[in-house]
């Protein structure tokens, strides 16, 4: 790649120029002679071979080549004094990246209100997220490869912070044999039954978390996955109430009147790894889940745009 021939400096020079309505303007707001500030821009447009300037009576204006090319170089000023607010962040402690692990089943509406509110915060500390289900989330935050994590498992030899618990719906297609029973249904019934599981993305020891050992079983990707196949009139399964809810509220799902059982409340929990020190910004975002992992679901939430 051919290195640029404008400097940072250049641009800036430029800027102020425009911004600040003259040669003579620009020299003052950058305490620099108006003489260095004419070359400069003069050395700008002959290294691009572009006029960037007219002058228009006593003031200088902008070419149509000059408003464009400005307009770009407006971002990669903001970009490189950006970069170089995390270097300073960085040298103090800040970190670069935190990296968070999540069960799939957690309620990604609260993540989102938790990383938008981070956002303002971050000083260009960046987010990477990654799904897991059940034990693959253990196996993530045990490998080194996550800062934070949350899990509806006990994770040995972690003191996880107790979150709030997720509720897990028995569900059905409205049209499903079980429904048809027209009484409560009980274990036995559903042991004839075709039960969707979600596929347990851990490797070294996956489990079987709600299967009840029934004759048929077919394991899916997703929760998403299993929602759809259940919708459609494939088996039965749990689900999380807050990813069914429009399902259940417009009929293309129905909760099976089961005996006992029908509803589970699994905790969640918060885990930080043990192989790094916690930094700033970790710290932050940790303080931001905890606080918006009690926010109502049924709420809506207008994202906001942060420069």
């Amino acid at each position: 790649m051919k290195a640029p021939r404008v400097t940072l400096d250049q641009w800036r020079t430029l800027q102020a120029v425009v911004d600040h309505g003259g040669f003579a303007q620009a020299a003052d707001a950058l305490h620099r002679s108006q003489s260095s500030v004419s070359y400069t821009v003069a050395r700008m447009q002959e290294q691009l071979g572009v006029p960037l300037l007219r002058i228009d009576g006593r003031k200088a204006v902008l070419t149509e080549a000059g408003n464009v090319l400005l307009r770009r170089s407006r971002q990669l000023v903001k970009q490189a004094s950006q970069l170089e607010d995390l270097a300073h962040h960085m040298e103090q402690g800040w970190e670069a990246e935190v990296r968070l692990v999540v069960d799939a089943a957690y309620p990604s509406a609260r993540l989102v209100r938790a990383l938008s509110a981070f956002m303002p915060q971050s000083r260009g500390c960046r987010v990477r997220l990654r799904e897991e289900v059940l034990s693959g989330v253990e196996e993530v935050l045990q490998e080194g490869v996550a800062d934070l994590a949350i899990s509806s498992f006990s994770i040995p030899g972690y003191l996880g912070t107790e979150l709030s618990t997720v509720e897990f719906v028995a569900v059905a297609h409205p049209e499903h044999s079980l429904h048809r029973l027209d009484r409560a249904i009980t274990f036995q019934d559903l042991e004839s039954q075709l039960q969707v599981v979600i596929r347990d993305s851990g490797r070294a020891q996956p489990r079987d978390v709600g299967w009840l050992g029934a004759e048929q079983r077919w394991t899916v990707g997703s929760l998403g996955t299993a929602a759809t196949f259940v919708g459609s009139g494939l088996g039965f399964a749990w689900l999380p109430r807050h990813m069914i809810e429009r399902e259940l509220r417009d009929g293309l799902l129905k909760a099976l009147p089961l005996d006992q059982g029908g509803r589970r409340h699994p905790p969640f929990y918060l885990y930080a790894s043990k192989d790094k020190t916690l930094g700033p910004a970790t710290q932050i975002l940790i303080d931001l889940l905890r606080r918006f992992d009690t926010a109502p679901l049924d709420v809506p939430f207008t994202a906001v745009a942060h420069p």
